[in-house]
């Protein structure tokens, strides 16, 4: 088939366009930087610099790619995440995540694009209450801390408007692979500490096997959530001393949370102490997905890439 992607050059994109080729598909894919055309054609993507914010430019674009299929992997993150001003730090991916979400369901609508697949999280939307690992039929947290309500609120949005185009919400788990992942470093710095007793659970899933269940939706057309993670959701005091080890870091300092809702917020102790991790059963089971790495204990320790 003809898959759009919009959004190739983020993490995703790079891992889903050379799967996607391998398996005989086309792949028309968007950036907004011209100068990262080439880097998608070496993909084997036909490249086209769209602003997902215009809606005219989408709209264009989509018409002239007459995709079987559009995906959205829009998203716009750089720098040090700012766990403090969570909004802010997420203020043009939420944008991308309604209006240019919007912008792309009206061109696919227009193209006669009968498939939309877009990316979701799973994890800290979570109920931070009842049991520590949550399937797709439980509910969003209803009260998340205010510094995480706007983007919460741009993922319920998303989802609510994909299901109702009859497409398929992928909720990725905490992605880890790439070269330039900007959690290591603070991981090496003894930056990323332990909160309390560590006891928030994260959802991990390796970019390549995130990119393996979305050829998956893709192909299959699959419809609903689905939470792509791994086989292990797992607290914060797990996870986090064994990343280290496997960076050859020292283990992460430990801060009560007093300390650590004084220097970081209140966001951060609840992503590190009350978080819920999510499982991965309906996606196995509907999909077919195998992941490579089904535990981030075996891929943290061999599928790391390393340092650019």
């Amino acid at each position: 088939m003809h898959v759009y992607v919009a959004g190739g050059t983020g993490a995703i994109g790079r891992r889903l366009i050379p799967q996607l080729v391998e398996r005989g598909h086309r792949v028309t894919a968007t950036t907004t930087n011209p100068s990262r055309t080439a880097g998608l054609e070496l993909l084997g993507a036909e490249a086209v610099v769209v602003d997902g914010l215009d809606g005219a430019a989408v709209g264009e674009a989509v018409a002239k790619a007459e995709p079987d299929a559009v995906v959205h992997q829009m998203s716009a993150l750089s720098g040090k995440p700012d766990a403090k001003h969570f909004d802010r730090y997420f203020a043009m991916t939420n944008r991308l995540r309604t209006e240019g979400l919007d912008h792309l369901v009206a061109a696919a609508r227009a193209a006669g694009v009968r498939h939309v697949v877009a990316q979701s999280y799973a994890g800290w939307p979570n109920l931070r209450s009842g049991g520590w690992v949550k399937d797709e039929e439980d509910p969003l947290d209803p009260e998340p801390p205010k510094a995480q309500r706007e983007t919460l609120a741009g993922i319920r949005y998303l989802e609510e408007t994909v299901q109702k185009a009859d497409g398929t919400v992928l909720r990725y788990g905490s992605f880890y692979g790439d070269a330039s992942d900007g959690m290591i470093p603070l991981v090496r710095k003894r930056q990323f500490p332990l909160v309390g007793g560590g006891t928030g659970y994260m959802s991990w899933v390796h970019l390549d096997d995130a990119a393996a269940a979305t050829v998956l939706a893709l192909e299959q057309r699959a419809r609903g959530v689905f939470n792509i993670v791994d086989d292990e959701p797992a607290p914060a005091s797990e996870w986090l001393p064994y990343l280290a080890e496997c960076v050859g870091a020292r283990p992460p300092i430990r801060l009560p949370v007093w300390v650590a809702r004084l220097a970081a917020g209140e966001t951060a102790v609840s992503m590190l102490t009350r978080t819920r991790g999510s499982s991965n059963a309906r996606a196995k089971r509907v999909l077919g997905w195998e992941l490579r790495w089904p535990s981030w204990r075996q891929g943290f320790r061999d599928g790391l890439e390393p340092e650019v």
